[in-house]
């Protein structure tokens, strides 16, 4: 379920949800004067709703659609320097929507870039440190455009017949990688142009619309398959030659689907390779993680060769040291297992052996960056509830913890510092910076400084007590919004999703627990057996015992909060999960009921064999209860919620996407169904337009309307 997780009391209009409890307003905001505009003629005024209440409020979610969000940093090769994007909501289009910005290192201010209605997005610094690339949908088509800093006038950079996607400049600036979906049975040579004829031909109308299928997937995530593969693309910016595809000779997808980019290749530091990661498979493609690395010159003159066939599991994120002599990637161990500890792996480069670089450490590293003297490897990795900068030595010994608070995450070098994005429990991510050793920490965007000081958030505590097998087990509270230590207050009980996922100190734009304490209730999470950031062991615990140490974890945190914190009203606590934590709120509801005054279910598990038949990735229920369902049915029914309908009491608010191909919605439906049959009180929310997450700003706010009108109506009626 990793991807790698409400009928409201108020008034509720599409876009704005006219509730009593949040009003909204509206103004025109001037943009500051654009360095280069898209079109020729100046674009209208951006109107901005101004979604949160005005003036010092407490924190809700329309404070998560206000906030913007800052990403993709781009350090210029000065290192003086970073592009970024910035997302805003557009509520009249019911999206977001992105510009690009730079900021200066020396203190400065960001400064706008663009300003175009569509998004600008990718930014990727040209050799000379004024020009820049990015992407941009223009007529319809995707494709890379080119932008400057002395004000000359954007213009579109590649014009091929379908959208491109997922780009990198190459070291010297002169080539250009991209990935697009093509039908790979097109003859290489005229790919692209095969691809969009063949596109214009299935738009034309027909009185057929089946697709057939001869194997699986037939649909992934939240997409049916059409016969299209991403495959990745060498050309030449002068245009002195068509585009390469040298991944043709793969069935594979490059980048991977759904979530892959260009993070999962890399030029080599001479711009005359490219190493990707890219999963063969084959039929088997659903049910294995086998992601090999491979290498192939940029001029397709030979075909891709496996670098790390010896691994029967996931080796990706490949990085070259700026000397050129060492690559180094992230590889798991264990074929079938998505969760499996990602090892740092170096080897000299062309021809050296890969070894495992700190073995002993027990983290999964999530990002790897060189310094500029090639000597020392940055990295991310969960840890105890954070998700800190790491520094190791190539020659040896463990990482080292350099920013330790917080998440850190998209890790760039900018001469002697190391830049990055930052996030909280308290603030959504901002860019700042470090040196080498992890001093003088700088930060250097504040874009929602404003915006945040006149949000009103809880305070988060610690939470740690003895769990399942006697083991530590760490959870966190966060306060209610003026909170008063006299009073009781009613809980949000959030169970995390993945399972193998964690509810630590990190900005989420989804299950925030500030919306909660921001509407007057208490947030207690849980970081069961199964949770990482805790070493391996104990993400390893849940496979097979979905329902039972988890569920002991869970029962222990709660008392261990109550006991903690009396002003905790042990008689309102409503539990509340998606994905992982749905198919946990069904097996609360038969398991632990009593502790419960109401539940809410977000694309949550109600049936594991209906579950197993109907999912895309297999790998993830064969790897949990190891094996396929006629193989291993005693495994998949020994915590199956359907099994326990007889007992279900409580009431529950159930969500679910249509779009969900994940956990199909037929799950949610079914739960609906054995809770309206049984007389329970119940509500069902479906999204037609959403997969496993809701992303549309109208959908996120009439989300949170409704599971805080659910809340609201079991719980604060009961004070």
């Amino acid at each position: 379920m990793r991807p790698h997780v409400r009928l409201p009391l108020c008034a509720v209009s599409l876009l704005l949800l006219a509730c009593d409890r949040q009003p909204t307003a509206e103004r025109v905001v001037t943009r500051p004067a654009p360095v280069a505009e898209i079109t020729d003629a100046a674009p209208e005024p951006f109107v901005e709703q101004v979604i949160a209440p005005v003036g010092v409020h407490n924190f809700s979610a329309r404070d998560l659609l206000a906030l913007d969000r800052v990403g993709d940093p781009q350090v210029s090769p000065d290192g003086r320097q970073v592009l970024f994007t910035l997302r805003k909501t557009d509520l009249e289009q019911n999206r977001g929507r992105k510009d690009l910005w730079v900021v200066p290192l020396d203190g400065k201010p960001p400064i706008q870039l663009t300003t175009d209605p569509e998004n600008e997005d990718a930014p990727r610094w040209l050799p000379d440190g004024r020009k820049f690339l990015f992407l941009h949908k223009h007529a319809g088509s995707v494709q890379v455009w080119r932008g400057s800093l002395d004000g000359d006038a954007p213009a579109a950079l590649t014009s091929f017949p379908v959208d491109l996607a997922n780009y990198s400049v190459s070291p010297d600036g002169r080539l250009l990688a991209f990935s697009a979906d093509v039908f790979p049975d097109c003859d290489a040579d005229k790919i692209l142009a095969c691809t969009a004829e063949r596109l214009a031909e299935r738009g034309k109308k027909s009185h057929s619309s089946g697709q057939l299928y001869t194997r699986l997937f037939a649909r992934h995530w939240d997409t049916w398959k059409d016969g299209r593969r991403s495959h990745l693309f060498v050309w030449p910016i002068d245009g002195s030659r068509p585009p390469v595809d040298i991944s043709h000779a793969l069935d594979a997808d490059v980048p991977s689907k759904p979530f892959g980019d260009s993070d999962e290749y890399v030029f080599s530091p001479d711009s005359k390779q490219l190493v990707f990661s890219a999963r063969e498979a084959g039929k088997t493609e659903p049910w294995s993680t086998n992601f090999d690395l491979f290498v192939a010159p940029v001029d397709g003159s030979a075909a891709p060769v496996n670098l790390t066939q010896d691994n029967p599991a996931w080796d990706t994120g490949p990085v070259f040291s700026p000397d050129g002599k060492t690559l180094a990637y992230r590889a798991m161990t264990r074929p079938g297992y998505e969760a499996d500890r990602f090892r740092v792996m170096v080897r000299s480069w062309p021809e050296g052996q890969a070894k495992e670089l700190s073995p002993d450490w027990d983290r999964s590293a999530d990002e790897l960056m060189f310094s500029a003297d090639s000597q020392l490897i940055y990295l991310t990795a969960q840890q105890l509830g954070q998700t800190p900068l790491f520094v190791v030595d190539l020659a040896g010994g463990p990482p080292r913890a350099v920013v330790s608070d917080g998440a850190v995450s998209q890790l760039r070098r900018a001469g002697d510092r190391v830049v990055f994005l930052h996030n909280s429990l308290h603030a959504p991510d901002e860019l700042a910076s470090v040196d080498l050793s992890g001093g003088d920490l700088r930060n250097h965007t504040a874009i929602n400084a404003s915006k945040l000081a006149a949000a009103r958030m809880g305070e988060a505590l610690p939470l740690e007590f003895i769990g399942a097998d006697k083991a530590s087990v760490r959870g966190m509270i966060v306060k209610p919004v003026d909170f008063d230590p006299t009073k009781k207050y009613p809980v949000a009980f959030l169970v995390h999703g993945g399972p193998q996922g964690s509810f630590g100190n990190r900005w989420s734009f989804r299950w925030n627990p500030q919306t909660y304490a921001g509407a007057g209730y208490a947030v207690v999470m849980i970081d069961f057996h199964g949770s990482t950031g805790y070493g391996q062991a104990f993400t390893d615990a849940i496979q097979d015992d979905w329902g039972g140490k988890p569920l002991e974890d869970l029962k222990a945190g709660l008392a261990a909060a109550l006991v903690q914190q009396d002003w905790l009203d042990p008689t309102r606590v409503c539990a509340l999960g998606a994905s992982y934590g749905g198919f946990m709120v069904n097996w609360i509801a038969s398991q632990w009921p009593d502790a419960f005054q109401c539940l809410v279910n977000h694309d949550g598990v109600f049936d594991n064999r209906m579950m197993y038949y109907a999912t895309e990735e297999l790998w993830f229920p064969e790897w949990e209860h190891k094996g396929t369902y006629w193989e291993q049915t005693a495994r998949h029914e020994l915590h199956n919620p359907v099994n326990y309908i007889d007992r279900w009491r409580l009431p529950m608010l159930v969500i679910h996407g249509a779009l969900d191909y994940r956990i199909p919605e037929t799950q949610g439906l079914a739960t609906f169904t054995a809770l309206q049959r049984r007389g329970i009180p119940s509500q069902l929310l479906v999204f037609p337009d959403e997969n496993h997450w809701v992303l549309k700003p109208a959908n996120s706010l009439l989300w949170h309307d409704s599971v805080l009108a659910w809340l609201d109506l079991w719980l604060r009626s009961r004070a």
